[in-house]
């Protein structure tokens, strides 16, 4: 037998010896049930009144008040670990602030309920009266007074000293990630923080959050695949939105000056560390504005977000990686960033001596492709990889964004910029294109490139959105924050799957 059938025979040995287990305690608890239903308690629970989270209890304990003053606490949450010491217990109580250890002596709380305390397994939640206290070791406690059973766990939580290991049943069972790891929890509670303050920072000047359709008759204002589904009562096919960008613009033309939408967005595509299906984004447009105006937002919002929440400019990502925010941030263009990768001649060169070196730089390109597509390879694979402090992109190429606004010193760019934080796409922001005649002309191009057979012009342009146009929108910056990729950046994650509470997975069958 190969080393390799050996180690996943053992793992199915140790999976059956697992389940096997698991099987017994089960039962074990099953049968605990029984019991209490028999002694008339309900295994799970009923109200308990004025809770406090173990962050206030630890906020509001004095330590120097004298000690015949009772410091009174009511905790509710989940026994993570218990010690039997004789005629005391103690035990560890979770909520979603923190943990607090609980002492339950047989002289305060009697015979009859601290048998009952015994019998409680890992993992029940309960809920505890008493006063607070700080043992030898200076260890903030609960001097448990009465304790109700509030819901029995029938499944047994991850052996405490070993965690949650297993990455995928962390993203599959996010409910044990959340139990068993801190860190996990952190970052979700991060991730809440960090989108209250944005919207706080964006209401603080002048912005109006609205809400845009996320079922649309046409899947526009971005390139990706769509999902598609069909309305029955209107017996006609839909899309789920990649974009909110085109219902935005209608609001600028109906006097909307500045909008944005922190939205849910969905493609049709693949699955990374840095893609879910699914996904967080904002979109931002202030009329009268233009892509400079964005610049300088977005470099606001994301140091105040940070000093606010994660409280330093200066992020951790680890192995000696520290994200610097600290302003100004560095501008750059397009064509400038492919020079350093690619050498300062780049664009001088014709497109066989372009195929040769990029392909001696590892790329793999072909004759065929266009010199843009040549030129985009060496960005996307060289450039924006290393655009780990936070850089401004400018003066793309006007083949690429279809949506933007040319720059009036060279009509073959537009004055966009994607901001590059972390090796990876944080916001792309656009001077906004208002001239219907030129958006038009653009959609139509974009249509003939992409037509497939059967394809139709009202299948794929969005006709209602150019007559919108057509009536006049305001010169604006427009600009789409990857909120899950901001909150991967601030957190110090690793993965897209660790700051979504439940990241799409491959369907067990």
């Amino acid at each position: 037998m190969s080393e390799e059938n050996l180690n996943q025979n053992s793992e199915n040995v140790n999976s059956e010896i697992d389940n096997e287990a698991m099987n017994e305690l089960f039962a074990q608890r099953l049968a605990k049930v029984k019991e209490l239903r028999d002694n008339g308690i309900d295994p799970f629970g009923e109200r308990f009144d004025d809770v406090e989270m173990v962050e206030a209890c630890r906020a509001k304990y004095n330590p120097e008040a004298p000690e015949d003053v009772e410091q009174s606490a009511i905790v509710a949450g989940r026994l993570t670990a218990m010690r039997l010491m004789g005629k005391s217990i103690f035990a560890d109580l979770k909520d979603s602030s923190g943990r607090i250890q609980l002492y339950v002596g047989k002289n305060t709380l009697g015979d009859e309920k601290f048998d009952f305390f015994k019998k409680l397994d890992i993992g029940d939640i309960v809920g505890v009266h008493g006063n607070l206290f700080t043992t030898r070791t200076g260890e903030l406690s609960v001097k448990v007074k009465d304790v109700k059973l509030l819901s029995k766990s029938l499944r047994a939580l991850p052996e405490k000293f070993h965690g949650l290991t297993n990455v995928e049943q962390r993203y599959r069972q996010r409910y044990l990630d959340l139990i068993m790891n801190d860190d996990s929890r952190r970052i979700f509670k991060q991730r809440i923080a960090i989108i209250r303050e944005i919207r706080k920072f964006m209401e603080e000047r002048g912005f109006l959050e609205v809400e845009t359709p996320m079922l649309q008759p046409l899947a526009g204002g971005a390139s990706a695949n769509p999902f598609k589904t069909y309305y029955e009562a209107l017996n006609a096919p839909m899309y789920m939105r990649i974009a909110p960008e085109l219902y935005l613009k209608r609001l600028l033309v109906g006097g909307f000056e500045k909008v944005y939408e922190l939205n849910r967005n969905f493609r049709n595509e693949g699955m990374s560390r840095r893609h879910n299906p699914e996904f967080t984004m904002m979109e931002i447009y202030q009329a009268y504005g233009d892509c400079q105006s964005m610049m300088e937002l977005i470099e606001d919002m994301i140091t105040t977000v940070a000093l606010k929440v994660i409280g330093t400019l200066k992020i951790d990502h680890g192995n000696g990686k520290v994200i610097n925010l600290e302003k100004p941030w560095r501008r750059a263009t397009y064509n400038e960033l492919i020079e350093e990768q690619a050498g300062a001649d780049w664009f001088t060169l014709d497109k066989s001596a372009k195929v040769a070196r990029a392909t001696e730089l590892g790329l793999n390109v072909a004759i065929e492709m266009s010199d843009l597509e040549i030129d985009n390879e060496v960005y996307e694979k060289l450039c924006e990889p290393k655009n780990i402090q936070p850089t401004f992109v400018m003066k793309l190429p006007a083949e690429l964004l279809p949506l933007a606004k040319a720059c009036k010193d060279d009509p073959t760019k537009v004055d966009v910029f994607e901001l590059g934080i972390n090796g990876q796409e944080i916001a792309p922001a656009y001077t906004e294109l208002n001239d219907p005649i030129e958006q038009r002309k653009r959609f139509m191009e974009q249509f003939e490139a992409t037509r497939e057979e059967g394809d139709t012009v009202a299948d794929k342009v969005d006709e209602d959105f150019l007559v919108a146009l057509e009536h006049g929108m305001p010169p604006a910056g427009g600009m789409g924050v990857g909120i899950d990729r901001l909150i991967i950046l601030l957190t110090g994650a690793e993965s897209i799957r660790d700051v979504l509470l439940f990241p799409q997975m491959k369907i067990k069958k």
